[in-house]
C-alpha cells in the first residue's frame, strides 16, 4: 500500500487544525503510540506523528486532510487493546482521542448518558452510580480503557452473559466517516426499523469505518441485591460443563468466569496473597443479582445444588473486591511471567465450550506449550494465553504456536465458533481472519470498506487487507 509521507507542509496544516501543542513528532513522545498492550516488539510500529484532537470538527478536518494528501490515519483511545488495532501499520498519523474525555450528560430519569470517546469506562461507571443508575459495560480493563475503544472493538467483559457486549449498551453514536464528514447514527429509541442499522455497523469495526466522537449510552437501575459465589472444581471440564446446566435451570447470572488452577497460582504470585480454595482446583466465579434478599437466597441455593451435583468440591461466598481483583489481574499476572505471549480470544457456543477447552488442553500438550487460561465462561469466550519460556528460541516457539492455531481454529469453526470473542482482529489476527472466514462473507466486508473508504485512509491494515 502506497501512502504519502507526512511532509512539513502536512504537519503545518495539522498544527493549524489542532494547535501546535497537539501535534507530536519527537521520537520519544511517539513511542507509546506505536503499540497497544501487546508487548511483543514484532508488532510495534512507530507513527510519523500524533495528533491529539479536542472535538469532532478537528477530527473531521484531519480525516478530510488525509483524503486530500493520501496519508493513513490510525484512531487511538487508551491503547489497551490486545490485537494491535491501534498500531499504525503504515506509519502516517495516529489520531488520539484522549483529550475528548467529557461526560456530557447523565440523565438518571430517562436512564441514558452522553459521553466523549476518551472517557474512562470506570469513570462512567462511577459517575452513573453516583446518580443511582448503572452502566453495564464492564471490560476487565475498565480501570484504564476508554468508551470509544470499547465501542470500536465491541468490548465484552464480565457482565456480557446477562447484559450483552458494548453494542448492547449503545443507543447512538456521533462519528466522523472515512470521507471526513460528521455523521449521527442511531437514536435514543427502544426500537426502530428505519433503514440500515448503521450505528451497529460502525460499532465493532475497529476504527476502519468511522472515528467515534460521541456516544449516547443506555443506563439501568442500580442492582440492589447481589452475591458472588466462588465454586471450586477438581476437574476443568466439570467446571466449564456446569455453565450450560446453570443456564438450563433458568438462572441468568450476571457473570460466570473460569480460571484454571495454574492461572490461579500465577495470579496469587503476582498479587502476593493467598486466594480461597486455590489448592483444591479450578474456579468458577458466579455473580448473581436478585430483586430481594429472598430471591437472592433462592438463586444461591439453586446454584450451590447445581454446582455440587456437577462435581464442585466447595461453594463459597466470595469477598467481592478480592475475587474480582484476582480475576481482573489475569493479564498483568501473565505479563509478569513473560512479555512474549500469544493471546488467543476464541469463542464458541456455550454448549460447545467443554469440548473447546478439552481441545485446547490436548493441543497444548501436543505442541508442548505453556498456557494460562481464563474464560468468560457464561458466554463461551476463552482467553488462552501461550507463554514463551525464557530459554526457548523465538522462531521455534512461534512455529509451534502457528501449528497449534491451525488445528485449534479448524476445530473452533467446525463447532460454530470464531476467532475473537471481544478483543477484535486488528493487525495481529488479520492473516487468520483471511484464512478462516467464509470467502463470500469476507468479500461483503471488503465491499463495505471500499465503498465507505475508497482511499483506504482510515486504520488501514486492520481486520483484512484491501487489494
Amino acid at each position: 500500500m502506497e501512502y504519502t509521507k507526512l511532509t512539513p507542509d502536512i504537519l503545518q496544516k495539522l498544527r493549524e487544525i489542532v494547535g501546535e501543542e497537539n501535534v507530536l513528532t519527537d521520537a520519544a513522545l511517539l513511542e507509546p503510540y506505536g503499540h497497544d498492550e501487546v508487548t511483543d516488539p514484532a508488532y510495534h510500529k512507530l507513527p510519523e506523528a500524533v495528533a491529539l484532537a479536542e472535538n469532532a470538527e478537528q477530527v473531521a478536518a484531519i480525516i478530510a486532510l488525509a483524503n486530500e494528501y493520501r496519508f493513513p490515519v490510525t484512531p487511538r483511545g487508551a491503547g489497551t487493546g490486545l490485537a494491535c488495532g491501534a498500531v499504525p501499520v503504515y506509519g502516517g498519523l495516529v489520531l488520539s482521542l484522549e483529550k475528548m474525555n467529557r461526560i456530557i450528560e447523565i440523565n438518571a430519569d430517562a436512564m441514558y448518558a452522553v459521553v466523549e470517546p476518551g472517557v474512562r469506562t470506570s469513570d462512567l461507571q462511577a459517575a452513573a452510580e453516583a446518580k443511582g443508575v448503572f452502566y453495564a459495560g464492564d471490560p476487565c480493563s475498565g480501570d484504564s480503557c476508554f468508551i470509544g475503544g470499547n465501542i470500536a472493538t465491541n468490548a465484552g467483559g464480565n457482565r456480557a452473559v446477562k447484559y450483552g457486549t458494548t453494542r448492547h449498551q449503545v443507543y447512538a453514536v456521533e462519528a466522523v466517516n472515512p470521507q471526513g464528514k460528521i455523521v449521527r447514527l442511531g437514536a435514543r429509541l427502544q426500537k426502530q426499523s428505519t433503514g440500515y442499522c448503521l450505528e451497529q455497523l460502525v460499532i465493532g469495526s475497529e476504527g476502519t469505518l468511522g472515528v467515534i466522537t460521541q456516544a449516547t449510552l443506555k443506563l439501568m437501575p442500580l442492582p440492589q441485591y447481589s452475591v458472588d459465589l466462588l465454586v471450586v472444581f477438581p476437574g476443568a471440564e466439570e467446571a466449564i460443563g456446569t455453565v450450560q446446566k446453570i443456564i438450563g435451570a433458568g438462572i441468568t447470572p450476571t457473570c460466570v468466569e473460569y480460571m484454571d488452577n495454574i492461572t490461579i497460582k500465577s495470579v496469587e504470585k503476582y498479587l502476593g496473597c493467598k486466594l480461597q480454595g486455590s489448592d483444591k482446583g479450578n474456579y468458577l466465579i458466579i455473580e448473581v443479582e436478585g430483586v430481594s434478599e429472598d430471591d437472592l437466597d433462592e438463586k444461591s441455593i439453586a446454584l450451590d445444588e447445581i454446582c455440587t451435583a456437577n462435581g464442585a468440591s466447595d461453594v463459597l461466598v466470595a469477598d467481592h473486591d478480592k475475587i474480582w481483583q484476582a480475576r481482573k489481574a489475569f493479564a498483568e499476572a501473565v505479563r509478569a511471567e513473560s512479555l512474549i505471549v500469544c493471546k488467543e480470544d476464541v469463542v464458541a457456543p456455550v454448549d460447545q465450550e467443554p469440548l473447546l477447552l478439552a481441545e485446547i488442553l490436548r493441543l497444548a500438550e501436543k505442541y508442548d506449550l505453556v498456557t494460562r487460561i481464563a474464560s468468560h465462561a457464561g458466554d463461551g469466550n476463552i482467553h488462552l494465553n501461550i507463554l514463551k519460556r525464557p530459554e526457548e528460541d523465538y522462531a521455534e516457539w512461534e512455529r509451534r504456536v502457528e501449528q497449534n492455531q491451525q488445528e485449534l481454529y479448524a476445530f473452533i469453526y467446525a463447532h460454530g465458533g470464531r476467532l475473537s470473542g471481544e478483543h477484535g482482529i486488528g493487525f495481529k489476527r488479520k492473516r487468520l481472519m483471511e484464512e478462516f472466514t467464509e470467502p463470500e462473507e469476507l468479500a461483503m466486508m471488503k465491499a463495505i470498506k471500499k465503498a465507505l473508504d475508497p482511499n483506504n485512509i482510515l486504520n488501514p491494515g486492520k481486520i483484512f487487507d484491501i487489494e
